[in-house]
């Protein structure tokens, strides 16, 4: 579930990031982990993604407290950009879709270092 990705939280530059590859899981359930995990985490970007085939999907949450500095639609197109897709959405919700799943764990790693690009 997604209590267990808390484990992967990391900060950077004092925002709470977590990006993680949840397998098998539909775009509802993206979105529904997303809320679940900024009322756990408070202020975070999270970065949620799914294969199913040669399909990939990502969904990219903001916690109102950062879409000043932070937009969903910027990150999820980034992440997206680099597994052939893009996408956009609110400030503090954004999904993609992209066709290359072999390139997804590299772009869900990328993450942390796009944050820390920001200050």
């Amino acid at each position: 579930g997604s209590d267990n990705l808390l484990d992967n939280v990391k900060e950077i530059n004092g925002i709470k990031v977590l990006s993680a590859r949840l397998d098998d899981v539909d775009a509802s359930d993206l979105r529904d982990s997303i809320d679940h995990l900024k009322d756990r985490l408070g202020s975070a970007v999270i970065v949620l993604s799914s294969v199913d085939g040669d399909k990939v999907r990502i969904a990219v949450g903001v916690s109102k407290d950062l879409t000043t500095r932070i937009k969903a639609g910027n990150l999820v197109n980034f992440v997206a950009g680099q597994v052939g897709g893009k996408g956009g959405g609110r400030p503090d919700f954004a999904q993609a879709g992209g066709n290359r799943p072999d390139l997804l764990d590299e772009a869900l790693t990328s993450v942390s270092a796009w944050v820390a690009d920001l200050n």
